[in-house]
């Protein structure tokens, strides 16, 4: 099952939605209800919601898969990745000038693969699972670091709480890709 492509016009009220919640939330504790007119925003799919101050990390929160609508699923993962990810402090009111939201939106739902050589780096995101850990990458993140397919699984493992080489053995992947845009 794949996912339609977001046009122009879907992508710009997306990036409307995330930041008016995110802005919302840290003003007011709440979201606002929002009403769209695209009907794709109605699909029911996973998304990332990546925060950046300055270009550096500052956020980053999503679901692999939604019973939500896009819309209403992109609202609450804007908040998570603004005021709920463990690794940085809640989002204060005067950084939200300086930051820049970057949507992923699934073009297809995770999809467990048999064998690595089906994961293609800067193409695919990647989920690892093993001994109860797990972890993900969006597919621009090993392009952006640089890695090889191997520095990608290695820092994955790590990333996951595993050996750097945990991959090697008895682990299950899944794959997906996503669309990316951003203000």
């Amino acid at each position: 099952m794949e996912f339609k492509v977001l046009d122009e016009t879907a992508q710009k009220e997306l990036l409307r939605i995330a930041r008016a919640s995110i802005e919302s939330y840290v003003k007011e504790g709440k979201i606002p209800e929002f009403e769209v007119k695209e009907p794709v925003l109605q699909d029911k799919r996973g998304v990332f919601i990546t925060i950046n101050t300055d270009g550096a990390l500052r956020g980053c929160i999503g679901r692999h898969e939604s019973d939500l609508p896009l819309y209403q699923t992109v609202a609450q993962m804007a908040v998570s990745a603004a005021c709920r990810d463990p690794r940085f402090p809640p989002l204060r009111s005067e950084e939200l000038n300086e930051i820049k939201i970057k949507v992923s939106v699934y073009l297809m739902p995770p999809t467990e693969i048999k064998s690595l050589e089906e994961f293609e780096v800067g193409k695919h995101g990647i989920i690892i699972e093993k001994a109860g850990a797990s972890a993900t990458y969006l597919p621009e993140v090993a392009k952006e670091q640089g890695w090889t397919k191997e520095e990608t699984l290695s820092s994955l493992c790590q990333k996951a709480g595993l050996p750097p080489d945990a991959w090697r053995e008895g682990t299950k992947f899944q794959i997906y890709a996503t669309q990316v845009f951003g203000e």
